[in-house]
């Protein structure tokens, strides 16, 4: 067995037990409480830590930018990661974690990195509404036990967002091929823990002039359904009359998109409804990954042009 597959089996096996690991890493004092605090990140994210390389520094770039590094022949933009969350360091960052989002790749300078840890979906909650925009839920990192340990999750494309403004841009008809025509009376139930994400994509589904409804976690997705079957067979309807697809993240709070679409597909109720799994989660074995929970098909965030594709591919086969 190649390491490809056995990266594909440890997923598959974590992912049919709700579970994932988070890499821990702190970012120095943080505002007001004088503490190291702890963060963490999808370790499937993380290509690999350094020690921190030369960086370059770059004209005119963006004060979150350090620079550049060179890392065995890829020039690696590096974000000032304790800079941008507000943290207060008294040397410069020690670490490099150069990750993967959305088919690109970049460097996040750390303090310190601390551990990998296995968690459980559900103990990640929410932190929408919590005062902390750049943080998509919460870690309760030994479970249920009193005086837990506390990890802010990263929400990385707020981030990239907000230090690269410049490469958002607003999407053209022209550029998704036509409008989507759903089957009557039916929408798209979108499910994404991440803010900025939920706002591009609505944008995406209305330049593609689809109905939809947005949930932000696969357990707010999955009570939609629920209640939306109920609905449908007091009307003497199928689910399928309502809904035309599923549109998930994979990694979010409560339920993640590995097993909403696992309970999607093991349902008689819903198992006809297309789930198409859109996530910044990219790469090769992650790509091959989405194949075991029963996806009918995978786009990497944000390429508005592929998942209009799916779309369509996904409906007209439906059809």
């Amino acid at each position: 067995m190649n390491e490809t597959m056995r990266d594909i089996d440890e997923r598959t096996s974590l992912a049919s037990n709700s579970m994932f690991e988070m890499l821990l890493f702190r970012l120095g004092e943080a505002p007001g409480s004088g503490r190291h605090e702890l963060f963490g990140i999808n370790v499937f994210k993380v290509r690999e830590i350094l020690v921190m390389p030369e960086i370059t520094v770059m004209a005119n770039a963006s004060p979150d930018v350090m620079g550049v590094a060179n890392i065995r022949g890829q020039m690696v933009t590096v974000v000032n990661l304790p800079k941008v969350m507000g943290c207060k360091l008294d040397k410069k960052p020690g670490l490099l974690l150069v990750t993967e989002f959305s088919r690109t790749t970049q460097g996040f300078a750390v303090e310190e990195v601390n551990e990998i840890i296995r968690l459980e979906w559900k103990q990640l909650l929410s932190a929408e509404g919590t005062g902390g925009s750049l943080v998509t839920s919460i870690a309760k990192l030994d479970g249920d036990m009193p005086n837990t340990r506390l990890a802010q999750v990263l929400d990385v494309e707020q981030i990239l967002r907000d230090v690269f403004p410049h490469e958002a841009k607003a999407l053209q008809l022209a550029e998704l091929g036509s409008t989507i025509h759903l089957p009557p009376g039916t929408v798209v139930i979108a499910a994404d823990d991440s803010a900025v994400a939920r706002m591009m994509i609505e944008d995406g589904l209305k330049t593609m002039n689809v109905a939809y409804i947005m949930t932000k976690s696969g357990q707010e997705a999955w009570d939609c359904l629920q209640t939306m079957a109920k609905q449908a067979e007091a009307e003497n309807k199928t689910i399928k009359d309502r809904i035309a697809l599923v549109l998930t993240d994979l990694e979010m709070p409560e339920m993640d998109g590995f097993t909403l679409t696992r309970n999607i597909k093991q349902d008689p109720r819903f198992r006809s409804i297309p789930v198409i799994i859109h996530s910044s989660l990219t790469g090769t074995t992650n790509e091959e990954h989405v194949k075991t929970v029963g996806a009918d098909a995978y786009v990497a965030k944000f390429e508005a042009s592929e998942l209009a594709a799916a779309i369509q591919k996904v409906l007209a086969r439906q059809a």
